[in-house]
């Protein structure tokens, strides 16, 4: 009998974290996801050996480089990286021309992979499409076009204990998906270094950022599937000296995003910023605004937005440390300081923040 990694023990994983504690349990090991069922040798094919597996096969792979791109559609598969015994581990590059590292497709629910390194894909390092319940921990996303770890039309998933840097849009991404959380990994050296787009119910927790364009992005855009963000947790992050040039391609709306940002809420709804620890950032510490500011920086006519509501509603902004930041603005008409609002939205609040400069001067005040 196979041993599946559940639907339900991963939700339980992504609901154990909550503003407040932001403790996680231990890292999945190859011991939690079973004993494996093959195992791939040093100078094997990863590839051959999802191809030969079936429903909650697990994988397991050896030290070693391993030159290809891995496709996958079949559920509850698990890949499990191992180091040998001088450190070494799993490192999956691309043997040349290829978009995906590691490729997820929907229907292939409940996967897991542990332990391996992913670079020098032309666009995304590992990319799940339409994946429910999934688990990435202790992965490494290195140079890999635009994206690092990218689930989209994702959800009931896990992100822990990554790391990643040099992508053109972002490290760490969760894009028109819910009930997901990153958590205790580090993104840096990226343009977004975690980016929440058009989704519900998603989470960052004690995560560390540092010298991206901005640190953490939580955003609603028009034009997709999903039209709105909302109910998102950005909560006991280090987010520092985010202050990269940008680097997306011209013309995408990420070469826009202002350099020297932390936490960026660009027209999320019910979004809560709270126990963050954010400092070093030249343009602005924490920032609310709306998405039709970004838009007006890519020159984009308010009608672009017409099919979201582009404004931040019902934000609280809480009992974050938000100090040495907004030294200088990037943008004329905005002031560099620690704490941001544009004035858009209804219902957003800050409270309990320590911090020295703010725009507006007072900012409105939490009830409670």
């Amino acid at each position: 009998m196979k041993r599946y990694v559940t639907l339900a023990a991963l939700a339980a994983l992504a609901a154990c974290d909550v503003p407040g504690g932001f403790e996680a349990p231990p890292a999945p090991s190859a011991e939690r996801v079973g004993r494996p069922d093959i195992i791939v040798h040093a100078g094997g094919s990863i590839q051959a050996a999802v191809d030969a597996a079936g429903p909650g096969t697990v994988i397991q792979i050896e030290p070693g480089t391993y030159a290809e791109a891995i496709h996958i559609s079949v559920p509850h598969l698990a890949l499990v990286g191992q180091r040998g015994r001088d450190g070494a581990g799993v490192v999956i590059e691309n043997p040349g021309g290829q978009d995906n590292g590691i490729g997820v497709d929907q229907g292939s629910d409940g996967f897991v992979l542990l332990n391996v390194t992913v670079r020098g894909f032309g666009e995304n390092g590992v990319r799940l499409s339409g994946v429910n319940g999934f688990l990435i921990s202790g992965v490494t996303a290195q140079n890999n076009g635009e994206y690092g770890l990218f689930p989209v039309h994702s959800s009931h998933g896990v992100i822990e204990r990554c790391r990643a840097s040099g992508h053109n849009d972002t490290g760490i991404y969760v894009g028109q998906s819910h009930d997901v959380i990153v958590r205790h990994s580090v993104a840096f050296g990226n343009v977004n270094g975690i980016e929440f787009e058009n989704s519900q119910r998603v989470r960052g927790v004690a995560n560390e950022t540092y010298d991206n364009v901005v640190g953490i992005l939580v955003v609603v855009l028009p034009g997709l599937d999903v039209k709105t963000t909302s109910d998102v947790l950005v909560a006991g992050n280090r987010v520092h000296d985010n202050n990269h040039p940008n680097f997306a391609p011209p013309g995408d709306l990420a070469s826009f995003v202002p350099s020297g940002s932390g936490i960026l809420i660009v027209g999320a709804d019910r979004a809560t910023v709270e126990g963050n620890v954010v400092s070093g950032n030249q343009f602005t510490g924490i920032a609310v605004g709306s998405t039709l500011l970004l838009g007006a920086l890519a020159g984009l006519p308010p009608e672009a937005f017409a099919d979201i509501e582009p404004n931040p509603d019902h934000a609280v902004i809480r009992n974050n440390r938000v100090t040495g930041n907004g030294t200088a603005s990037p943008i004329p008409f905005l002031p560099a300081v620690d704490l941001l609002w544009d004035g858009s939205g209804v219902g957003d609040c800050w409270g309990g923040n320590r911090f020295v400069t703010s725009f507006p001067d007072p900012l409105p005040v939490c009830e409670r």
